[in-house]
């Protein structure tokens, strides 16, 4: 799995939690796995020592106090590692510091790029079923939190009960900080929800995902008080048409870019360019947002089992915003929306 030979290590140090529990099936919130071409070690603390012997497929070994990293250090002494990469992007600077002023003259630490994220890419069946499972809890939760939903009633109301709904439905949190965002605040894209009331003749935009089983989801969906006006139907119609349009080009072998690019000419043929400000999705699974980026410059070719979001949005300041996004698996021939949620405007 890790190309250690093309790497140049005899050995990877892995810190971020999604990619020990990826590698080792740990769930914990203190590690490190160390991993050969023969064997993977994790050093943890006496908090996790039942859930880790629980849960791991691999050895495990418990600091009995202090920080972990130490005891991954007398097992590279001993076993007379030499060249030890980390994550050079997820390790913490003070970890990397100890560890380098620990370990004996001759031993390298070399910093490598996402070599799990890469790997974490493609899922696994299980892992799709996962992600199945999420995407319906959440779609589920939302159904239920909108036959509540009424004006007057603020944006945190609402964010609370959407995250009660998915718990209650099996899912462990939320994914990510729910958003609620009524009226002109629909325009900040990652608005956090707060007093601000839902009003008639606004929008309410809702972007949510649920966390199942270690795997997310990710929705965003807009709702309208009242008589939706032509200007608010037109806008709505041409994120619609932007996300119709990635969604069309998603395949096997297609770049990332180039389903960017799709979304982007339908927002700019309708005058709406400028007001897209974000990349149109991002992969994820263990976490919410993994590579690859679906956005203008990234080359990396879709492959079947990939799971992404195709989520165009057009925000206008003091007006409003419009944001439609599925979670989408990547086949073969095209691809599968797994979110059954309708994508039409939700009146009120």
């Amino acid at each position: 799995m890790i190309p250690f030979a093309e790497l140049k290590i005899d050995a990877l140090l892995v810190s971020a939690l999604p990619n020990i529990r990826y590698l080792s099936g740990f769930t914990g919130d203190n590690g490190l796995l160390l991993v050969t071409p023969e064997s993977q070690t994790l050093f943890t603390d006496p908090r996790f020592a039942i859930q880790a012997s629980e849960e791991c497929t691999c050895a495990v070994k418990i600091a009995p106090r202090g920080p972990v990293d130490p005891y991954a250090v007398e097992a590279i002494q001993r076993r007379k590692l030499k060249r030890i990469g980390f994550e050079a992007t997820r390790m913490i600077y003070d970890v990397h510091r100890r560890l380098k002023e620990a370990l004996p003259l001759g031993t390298m630490l070399k910093p490598v790029g996402p070599v799990i994220e890469n790997l974490r890419m493609v899922k696994t069946k299980e892992e799709i079923e996962r992600i199945r499972r999420s995407v319906q809890t959440n779609s589920q939760a939302f159904e239920k939190t909108v036959q509540s939903i009424r004006p007057g009633v603020s944006e945190s109301h609402i964010a609370a009960e959407l995250e009660f709904q998915m718990r209650r439905l099996g899912a462990e949190k939320p994914a990510f900080e729910t958003i609620v965002a009524a009226g002109p605040r629909s325009a900040l894209p990652h608005a956090r929800p707060g007093n601000q009331k839902t009003g008639v003749n606004e929008v309410l935009l809702i972007d949510m995902g649920s966390c199942q089983e270690g795997y997310m989801s990710d929705m965003t969906r807009v709702l309208f008080f009242g008589k939706v006006p032509s200007r608010i139907r037109s806008m709505y119609n041409a994120v619609l048409r932007a996300q119709l349009a990635a969604i069309a080009a998603v395949r096997e072998g297609i770049t990332a870019g180039q389903v960017d690019q799709k979304a982007r000419q339908v927002l700019e043929s309708e005058g709406l360019g400028k007001a897209f400000v974000h990349s149109t999705g991002h992969g994820l699974g263990l976490e919410i947002h993994e590579p690859p980026r679906v956005g203008r410059r990234d080359k990396t070719r879709l492959q079947a089992g990939m799971v992404i979001t195709i989520e165009p949005g057009a925000y206008i300041k003091d007006f409003g915003g419009i944001r439609i996004e599925d979670t989408v698996l990547v086949t073969k021939n095209g691809c599968e929306i797994l979110t059954p949620t309708s994508k039409e405007l939700i009146v009120l």
